[in-house]
């Protein structure tokens, strides 16, 4: 049998070309192939989302797309694409595409949480834990501890100069890739101990706040060949203050919302849209304190996601309670208990402590890209301790949705955003 380990340290040969152009009328743009000296092996990317997948990575370096009103991000804007040799301070090894598509989606969030510290952790093109701090490592435990389980072999991108003790941190587990504006003296000796990461300076992640309403060309490829373009997806919300009190219409009665948000709820609500800027739909997320409680991403249904981001809730809560009382994932908890080297009252204890705290969600706020079709996913979330929720709205039930507020005991706060946030 094939060396299953080999295949993902291999380097597939891509045979993209070196240079693409593309003509929109009289508009030419230009991408050249980006490669990469890493110990004298010259190549691009390291392989596609599969190792048995040729991938190619372009950066645009002519010409400036102008469609209508909207003037696409252009040449000398690039981040992700522009990495040259030194923006890696280690390689570890070739980069792969996902590795760069989720740096790409990390930044995405991170142009909007430019305020204070943030660090977005992303696994496979979705975050797994983002969060504000006090200081950077503050933010880097907040949002790593929202999901340890799937932050393993994740992309951490930070928007300020790494310190030390935000590195020691960083070092004690395993991630893929950190990106960040600077590192400060001595921390990049830190990181290094982790042989394979990838440690990446983009000397423009300062600048990230620029890049929140630019716009960039989304090409969607289709199995029989064809593109769908479309330009690409942003939040014309710029603060808290452009949350609208839900109301809505049926059958000639107006339906308004009892109570509005608190500051506190404002805030986490408008933190948590701008995460939901990164997460593939259908997704809803909830928020606590400016960091994310639990994120449900790629559902069909409303209420199903819902579901799902408390049961990931509970569990990353539990989990999180275990590492930092005992040291060992849960997982590894109730199996040691079951071989007999753990006395049961530890696991008791912390599914006590995680029920008492409904995963995290008591008091926590609910984000949701798109509105409720009916008042089930509103009413599931309640009843875990949410005290707000942004949505669109827009739905023939908004109506519902607003009753399932009013009649919380106490009450629940919901605002619109009177704009979707789909990602696929």
């Amino acid at each position: 049998m094939k060396d299953l380990k080999k295949i993902y340290k291999e380097i597939v040969l891509d045979h993209f070309p070196e240079e693409i152009k593309i003509v929109f009328g009289d508009q030419v743009l230009v991408y050249r192939k980006r490669i990469w000296d890493v110990e004298g092996e010259k190549r691009g990317l390291r392989y596609g989302e599969n190792p048995h997948q040729e991938a190619a990575l372009y950066e645009l370096v002519n010409g400036n797309l102008v469609l209508g009103d909207c003037r696409f991000v252009g040449a000398k804007e690039g981040l992700v694409s522009a990495l040259k040799e030194a923006d890696f301070l280690q390689f570890g090894k070739h980069p792969s595409m996902i590795n760069m598509t989720d740096l790409d989606r990390a930044l995405q969030i991170l142009r909007y949480l430019m305020a204070k510290p943030a660090v977005v952790i992303i696994k496979h093109n979705n975050p797994c834990g983002v969060a504000y701090g006090n200081s950077l490592a503050e933010a880097f435990e907040r949002a790593y501890f929202a999901d340890r389980i799937a932050a393993f072999g994740g992309c951490v991108a930070l928007n300020q100069t790494v310190d030390k003790e935000t590195a020691e941190m960083i070092s004690q587990y395993y991630v893929e890739v950190v990106a960040a504006p600077d590192y400060a003296e001595g921390v990049v000796d830190i990181l290094k101990k982790r042989r394979n990461l990838r440690i990446i300076e983009i000397k423009k992640m300062d600048r990230l706040a620029e890049y929140a309403h630019k716009r960039w060309l989304d090409f969607k490829a289709l199995m029989d060949g064809g593109l769908i373009l479309q330009q690409s997806p942003y939040t014309k919300i710029k603060d808290k203050t452009e949350f609208v009190p839900a109301e809505a219409t049926y059958k000639g009665e107006t339906y308004r919302i009892k109570r509005l948000p608190t500051e506190k709820e404002l805030n986490d609500l408008l933190f948590g849209w701008y995460v939901e800027q990164g997460v593939t739909s259908n997704s809803v997320l909830f928020v606590k304190d400016e960091a994310t409680v639990a994120i449900g991403t790629g559902e069909q249904d409303r209420v199903g996601v819902v579901e799902i981001a408390i049961f990931k809730a509970y569990t990353k809560y539990a989990d999180a309670l275990c590492f930092k009382k005992y040291g060992v994932p849960y997982k590894i908890l109730e199996m040691e208990i079951v071989q007999g080297n753990r006395p049961k009252e530890q696991k008791e204890e912390i599914d006590a402590l995680t029920k008492e705290a409904k995963g995290g969600l008591k008091g926590a706020v609910m984000v949701s890209d798109a509105f409720f079709p009916f008042r089930d996913g509103v009413d599931v979330a309640i009843k875990e301790g949410i005290t707000a929720i942004a949505q669109p709205g827009g739905s023939i039930r908004d109506f519902e949705s607003i009753l399932a507020c009013n009649e919380a005991k106490p009450p629940v706060a919901m605002v619109f955003t009177g704009e979707r946030a789909f990602r696929h």
